[in-house]
């Protein structure tokens, strides 16, 4: 048995210095993206309201707000329209995935693209918890470095419990490693650190970095469903993120206004908070609840990052399977119907949401999904999702997550410093000074 402890502390040292500077950017960074979504909310709290020019006033139709805004962004194809029920609110029209610009719902006026500063600087963050900040081809060698070094941390965070299981159940034996203690420098103070740390940020570190395994490596995604009985899914996204296909009319036939089909989806939760509307051009995220770093990790259930088709046609132009426009044309599966993402206050689980899909010719519903809908292994998968950052319980979920991440900081710090101390120990001066004693006739003679 002491041989096997040998053997995994030295495992346990080992690849924790192999992997040790990525943990800790990867904790440090979910630190600092935490709380992202409410940052960039309080940052954006002006932008975010209008002035409604009277009581019952009427909005612009949506295709005209999405037009104002492709006449101004010509950097990028919308891909999403957020909408929320409180008169004053701005409209939030997303640029590919990492921008979006607000506009006033009554006079159409562009108001900007929000606090552009934080956003990237948050973008910037989450680049470099998922990638290490790798771009282009470089980018999946820094997600296989982050992925690697998140199983090394779970493995860490597992083996050091087995190193710090006490050998006798005793508050004398587990004192040191419940509680700081004063007066304690170099190798034993870091040594208490280190286990004080460890020992209460152990579970959420499991929590995070078994997670973060999920969503790091498919095998691990599907072995969810498969350990809670549900088929995996084949295609590639969040699950059940494809786009559904109604028939296409047999003659041309306009489509009916975005504000219809709005309202359509809105009555699917009468407790609406907001409701998305998915473009085309490219991956559409809701920009009312962006992912705190993790932030956006893959999709979320609420703010779905699916590819989705353009809808911001005229309204007698039908999108086909390949985005390409058409009237009333549909290939042989049909044509895609358009896609909502409707939010509920007081929802449970909190980062659930209806998936609403319409027929854009007639308003039926062809879809309508929702969390409760979700077979057990989609339902598990979204649990982890969200347990990663936190969300999945509110803002006390965020605020443990960036804890334990901020212990993870610290433990990469203490253990660095003990592995540097044990392979280049400090050699204590042999400044043994000799008390000089006055020389005296007796002395000598004694001598």
């Amino acid at each position: 048995m002491r041989t096997f402890r040998n053997i995994l502390f030295w495992i346990h040292l080992i690849t924790g210095i192999a992997a040790g500077i990525v943990i800790g950017i990867m904790s440090f960074t979910g630190v600092v993206i935490a709380f992202e979504k409410q940052i960039i909310e309080w940052a954006e709290r002006d932008i975010r309201t209008v002035q409604v020019p009277s009581p019952g006033a009427a909005r612009l139709p949506v295709e005209d707000l999405v037009e104002r805004v492709r006449a101004v962004r010509t950097d990028g194809q919308p891909t999403a329209v957020t909408v929320f029920p409180d008169p004053a609110s701005s409209v939030i029209v997303n640029i590919g995935r990492g921008s979006v610009t607000f506009i006033h719902p009554y006079t159409g006026e562009v108001l900007g693209n929000g606090a552009e500063g934080v956003r990237g600087f948050f973008r910037w963050n989450v680049e470099l918890h998922r990638w290490l900040v790798a771009s282009g081809d470089n980018r999946p060698v820094g997600k296989a470095i982050t992925g690697a070094s998140n199983a090394v941390f779970l493995f860490l965070a597992i083996s050091g419990l087995y190193l710090w299981w006490p050998r006798k159940w005793t508050l004398r034996a587990m004192r040191p490693s419940l509680w700081f203690r004063r007066g304690l420098k170099g190798k034993a103070r870091d040594w208490n650190w280190h286990n004080v740390i460890g020992f209460w940020t152990l579970p959420v570190i499991i929590v995070l970095a078994g997670s973060g395994m999920v969503i790091s490596y498919k095998w691990a995604s599907n072995l969810v469903f498969t350990v809670m009985g549900s088929p995996a899914p084949t295609t590639q996204g969040p699950p059940g993120s494809g786009s559904v296909k109604v028939p296409a009319p047999t003659e041309p036939t306009p489509r009916k206004p975005l504000d219809e089909l709005m309202a359509e989806a809105r009555k699917t939760s009468p407790n609406w908070e907001y409701v998305v509307l998915r473009l085309g051009g490219g991956n559409a995220r809701p920009a009312g609840a962006q992912a705190p770093g993790g932030k956006g990790q893959g999709g979320r259930e609420g703010a779905p990052e699916a590819q989705v088709k353009a809808e911001g046609a005229p309204a007698d132009v039908v999108p086909d399977a390949q985005g390409k426009r058409g009237r009333g044309k549909g290939d042989a599966d049909g044509v895609d119907a358009v896609s909502f993402s409707v939010r509920e206050k007081d929802a449970w689980p909190l980062f659930s949401s209806q998936q609403v899909s319409l027929n854009p010719f007639t308003g039926e519903v062809a879809k309508l999904e929702g969390y409760a809908d979700y077979n057990s292994g989609r339902k598990a998968r979204s649990w982890l999702r969200f347990l990663h950052t936190g969300e999945a319980l509110g803002l006390i979920g965020q605020l443990v997550a960036a804890i334990a991440s901020l212990g993870g900081v610290f433990l990469t710090y203490t253990g660095f410093a003990l592995a540097w101390r044990r392979f280049f120990p400090r050699r204590r001066r042999a400044t043994t000074e000799a008390k000089a004693e006055p020389v005296t006739a007796e002395s000598e003679r004694a001598a």
